[in-house]
């Protein structure tokens, strides 16, 4: 295994808990404002997630929950245009403050950066709803942060493809074994192993239940000395918080 060169993370459920208070109400509100009686409860926005792509996501209702439904006009355009509305609802969310980054994210990222790591993100959430979520936790350089930004439909194929995992592996220059992706669900797990990279997970409470075989190690957090995190598959930190260090000896166990 080459050594640790790059973190590349997923942005929903990893760098930030968005699905639940963020996405999901984003959704039901652009459905109000088109007046769609549509409500996503969790528990369905729960099942919805197996999906991964917002627009994939409306179809995939529509499939499931509204098969007799018929757009004005195209059905193509509508989706676009509600996904479109629902973006404008997120980023406002995020630029409200009400979506922080996960606890220890900032930290490992800190780290990082100042031990000359590469940074990249791999994601399949819009790249407004990226910049827009780094800027209101870190800062308006945050975006300077991240060599590589693959996000939205730069691929044709989203998660659990590998395709946006190959996309920010060829922007690197790297082999997959000199970098760290950072996932939180099988959809994500799924993809950068298929792209040949080893992967850490960090749970959240939609994908605590997900299968993760194949993961260096899944925990339940990053970790803070309030809240240490807890192994649920594979090894933990002693110290109940990840650090750089910790991340470089898993990577030389694997």
């Amino acid at each position: 295994m080459a050594s640790l060169q790059a973190l590349i993370w997923d942005v929903d459920g990893t760098l930030a808990d968005t699905e639940r208070h963020g996405h999901r109400e984003a959704f039901n509100a652009a459905f109000r404002d088109r007046g769609l009686d549509w409500h996503w409860s969790e528990e369905l926005y729960g099942e919805l997630l197996e999906v991964t792509g917002g627009k994939e996501r409306i179809r995939h209702y529509l499939r499931l929950h509204r098969p007799d439904f018929t757009p004005p006009g195209d059905m193509e355009r509508f989706v676009a245009e509600l996904h479109t509305r629902k973006t404008a609802h997120f980023v406002s969310l995020l630029e409200r403050g009400r979506i922080p980054l996960r606890p220890g994210v900032e930290r490992v990222l800190c780290q990082a950066r100042e031990a000359g790591l590469t940074l990249a993100i791999a994601t399949t959430t819009s790249p407004a709803n990226v910049e827009t979520l780094l800027e209101a936790n870190l800062g308006r350089e945050a975006r300077d942060w991240f060599r590589v930004i693959g996000a939205g439909d730069v691929v044709p194929h989203k998660k659990p493809a590998p395709d946006i995992y190959h996309y920010v592996l060829q922007h690197l220059g790297l082999p997959p074994g000199a970098c760290l992706a950072i996932e939180d669900s099988r959809q994500g797990l799924t993809a950068a192993r298929a792209a040949g990279l080893p992967t850490l997970v960090t749970v959240n409470a939609y994908t605590a239940g997900d299968p993760l075989d194949g993961a260096l190690a899944v925990l339940d957090r990053l970790g803070t000395p309030e809240k240490p995190c807890r192994a649920l598959h594979g090894p933990a930190p002693e110290s109940g918080v990840v650090d750089l260090d910790w991340l470089r000896a898993l990577m030389a166990q694997s």
